[in-house]
């Protein structure tokens, strides 16, 4: 399946251009020249998760479930489920609540599960995807093992990894990824050191036996074609979709989203590198600050020898269990945890998953039809 808009191309025809200078193509003969260039950028993403366009959705714990995923994929992008900290019993539900959804809206399209690599019972929450067929599998969180990547393969699903450098990028792929997801700090949620256009440049000139997908800060069609003409096989979206109608997130929470800049996406600040902290992304708030005044008072009891390192660090790590959930279902945007990208800035309205992609197609798509094409003959 390809991209094309609802209307048809004009059929109209000029003479092959001499010259770029002398005369270009009409409006509707670029577009066609545009969606089908697009097509063939992303031809090898597309083929790749089974989709109509390479976009794939960011897990999101509490808010990538079934119904963002499932109007993810029933849009032509690709949903994933977010299984986070999921037993395996409350997966297999999610995963089955999925499929009826997309039967409900015509038919089953595809869609992947996020695994957690650190998750207690990883192999378990590999069967229970195993057992409901689901084609692709992303482990994440953390440098996934052969053998979970053996595991995932051998029961008939791709495997989808994360790869933060080159090196770990052609690991992944010796050790059997089917694909990789790259993913630059400008990403919300737990995040590493280096932006997307510098790991765009170091590992899509040098990876070629995988697709790869680019993610981290993308939100709009400008970038995504960008990164398509590197190299990438598709991209990867999460905060663009956070206000989707679809999306179950607190009405709280997609006003805060709403009314942010991508300044107001910071990674979680660490007071004293004794006490170190997993970095994270997300929008300021008073739950931030009063994180940053707990780290003081940890470093000050450890100075003072009333606890040891790993008692604070612990009461550290411990600070924002249920936040997330806190923020996303409950509302709470004071001291819940308000995870987001840089491209929060660029989500400026609520919209229906199906308007978000098109609205990305179509800028991916103007873009493309702005440059004077190869010449054409009729």
């Amino acid at each position: 399946m390809v991209w094309t808009r609802p209307e048809t191309a004009t059929s109209e025809r000029r003479l092959p251009m001499k010259d770029a200078t002398e005369q270009l193509p009409d409006e509707g003969l670029a577009q066609a020249w545009a969606r089908t260039r697009l097509n063939e950028l992303w031809a090898r993403g597309r083929a790749f998760l089974g989709t109509e366009v390479a976009v794939l959705g960011g897990a999101m714990s509490w808010i990538s479930e079934r119904h963002l995923v499932a109007a993810l994929s029933q849009a032509g992008g690709f949903g994933v489920l977010a299984a986070g900290s999921m037993p395996p019993a409350l997966l297999d539900a999610e995963i089955k609540a999925t499929r009826a959804l997309l039967e409900e809206g015509g038919g089953q399209k595809p869609f992947g599960v996020n695994l957690i690599t650190m998750h207690p019972e990883l192999d378990t929450l590999i069967d229970v995807c195993l057992a409901n067929q689901v084609s692709h599998v992303v482990l994440a969180g953390g440098l996934p093992s052969a053998a979970a990547i053996r595991r995932v393969k051998e029961g008939g699903a791709r495997c989808v990894c994360f790869a933060p450098a080159l090196a770990l990028a052609r690991k992944l792929v010796r050790s059997g990824a089917d694909a990789l997801v790259i993913e630059g700090t400008e990403a919300g949620g737990h995040i590493g050191p280096v932006s997307t256009t510098v790991l765009a440049q170091e590992i899509l000139p040098e990876v070629h036996d995988v697709p790869v997908f680019v993610a981290g800060g993308i939100g709009r069609g400008e970038s995504i074609v960008s990164f398509l003409e590197m190299g990438a096989a598709g991209v990867q979206l999460g905060t663009r979709f956070v206000c989707a109608t679809e999306c179950i997130a607190h009405p709280n929470f997609k006003k805060v989203f709403l009314r942010a800049s991508a300044r107001d996406a910071q990674p979680t600040p660490q007071v004293d590198p004794r006490f170190p902290v997993i970095p994270v992304r997300a929008l300021v708030n008073k739950g931030t600050q009063a994180f940053v005044e707990m780290q003081r008072q940890v470093v000050n009891r450890f100075q003072a020898g009333e606890i040891d390192q790993k008692t604070g660090q612990l009461e550290i790590e411990h600070f924002w269990a249920g936040a997330l959930r806190r923020a996303v279902i409950e509302g709470d945007i004071e001291t819940g945890s308000l995870m987001a990208g840089q491209s929060v800035g660029l989500v400026t309205r609520e919209q229906p998953v199906a308007d978000i992609i098109e609205e990305l197609c179509e800028q991916a798509v103007n873009t493309l039809a702005r440059r004077v094409p190869p010449p054409l003959s009729f």
